[in-house]
């Protein structure tokens, strides 16, 4: 397969024969500008090509004849369309030329499943910008034998093809917004970004069905070139699943020193009983941690094992829920174990449990906008969840706040901005795996949440 995409690739000093890890790729032009494969908008992706456009994404072509070689044309739609490149596991620096040689352009770039890369960029009409970031790329093998044991919303469990774009062998971007438009790509293996690894369940991992979302997904967002964000976290999750599936491995097996592992959970590692419907079979008594000693063990032997490897374990409380006005919420037990442990042992915690809290008493009548039901965001709250994840980092004073993105501003729980009146992200299309945690809506809106559910309701244990 790399073989037949090695016109795509420059500059690289590998063998023909080994992986390609660099492209450059043209659209919409009737010619290349030098050093750029052109691709046309009907080109599909496959495994033989090793690049393309996404089944069910079509971009038209436009074109000026004013204008240098590699603006001189831009492929748009109508409707959000996504590209994709076969590419090895790893860090890729990614640099987009977005813009429309004939029309203004608005643009949101979004990678794997739903990662928010840049948001909402506008071009003049006949003006071009380029923007870089970086995307990590993973597949499930470890290097010391074996693999992740991956769900069946992460993976085909008859055939083990991975069905979640961020577990599969290639780079994919999406693009959408009012009119998107992208003139050039280049993508290039990077190995000096600094990696930051997300570590927790549904609240926190890259949810397939819009308007479902989570931070983990929004918090690419804010952070500069020079980071990668790896979000591991997965639906049903608990601390011990973690370990007992090997996903804890599979974070080891790529940690370098100086990156970072963001380690959230609790929301099910509360549960003592009822079936784990991710993996069935399993019950929730196989995984439950009490707060103040199981729970509290397990996040100290991650912090422990991220240290040994020169990474910095941050630990965060768990997702407030929407119900969640005053202290102690509904899982205030492993919100305080979780602070005591960054305490006693010396590390960065951030208390987003708190940050939750304040952030429904603010938005008072506005709170439920944030979720889709009573513990899951749609994007407006995990919009506002990123930037508390963010301002954490900032008030611990971590180097790795010094690559938090220079329009990120200020953020402030107790007054949080964006209102729900001034959020407006363009909806997805599905990534092909499930989401919790929404109701369609209308372009730039967020999802009306679901009545309260009874008190017996909440209690009985579902898999998040």
């Amino acid at each position: 397969m790399f073989a037949l995409v090695a016109a795509a690739s420059l500059g690289s000093a590998q063998p023909a024969s080994g992986p390609v890890t660099a492209f450059k790729f043209q659209f919409g032009a009737e010619k290349a500008a030098a050093g750029y494969t052109l691709v046309s908008p009907a080109l599909k992706y496959s495994k033989e090509t090793g690049y393309g456009f996404e089944s069910g994404t079509t971009p038209t072509t436009v074109r000026s004849d004013t204008g240098d070689a590699l603006h001189r044309g831009a492929v748009t739609d109508a409707q959000p369309f996504l590209f994709s490149v076969a590419v090895p596991e790893g860090n890729y620096r990614v640099t987009v030329t977005l813009g429309d040689p004939t029309e203004e352009a608005m643009t949101t770039v979004k990678a794997e499943t739903r990662r928010l890369m840049l948001e909402r960029i506008r071009t003049a009409a006949g003006k071009f910008v380029s923007r870089t970031f970086t995307v990590n790329v993973r597949g499930p093998k470890i290097s010391t034998g074996g693999e992740v044991n991956l769900d069946s919303r992460e993976m085909n469990l008859e055939t083990h093809e991975p069905i979640a774009r961020h577990w599969d062998d290639k780079l994919t971007l999406a693009f959408s917004d009012s009119h998107p438009a992208v003139a050039a790509l280049e993508i290039r293996k990077v190995d000096d970004a600094i990696t930051l690894f997300i570590l927790g369940d549904s609240t926190v991992t890259d949810q397939g069905g819009w308007p479902g979302s989570s931070w983990g997904q929004m918090a690419p967002r804010w952070f500069k070139p020079e980071v990668a964000v790896a979000n591991h976290a997965e639906s049903g999750e608990t601390l011990r699943g973690f370990l007992k599936e090997r996903r804890w491995d599979k974070v080891l097996d790529s940690i370098r020193p100086g990156d970072y592992v963001l380690i959230e959970f609790g929301t099910n590692d509360s549960k003592n009983r009822g079936p784990q419907n991710i993996y069935p079979g399993q019950d929730f008594s196989e995984t439950y941690a009490e707060a103040g000693t199981t729970y509290k063990d397990l996040l100290k032997r991650f912090a422990a094992d991220a240290q040994k490897r020169g990474a910095f374990p941050i630990i965060v409380s768990p997702s407030a829920r929407r119900q969640d006005v005053k202290k102690p919420t509904s899982l205030g037990a492993y919100a305080v174990a979780a602070m005591e442990v960054a305490r006693e042992i010396g590390v960065t915690g951030i208390d987003l449990n708190s940050m939750g809290v304040e952030l429904n008493v603010a938005l008072g009548a506005d709170a439920a906008k944030q979720f889709g039901d009573q513990t899951h965001h749609v994007e407006y709250g995990s919009y506002l969840q990123s930037k508390c994840i963010v301002l954490g980092i900032k008030q611990a004073n971590l180097p790795l706040a010094k690559f938090i993105v220079d329009d990120c501003g200020t953020f402030d729980p107790q007054h949080p901005e964006p209102t729900p009146a001034q959020f407006d992200l363009p909806p997805d299309p599905n990534s092909g795996r499930g989401g919790r945690g929404g109701r369609g809506g209308a372009r730039g809106t967020t999802a009306p949440a679901p009545s309260p559910a009874p008190a017996a309701a909440e209690a009985a244990p579902k898999t998040l």
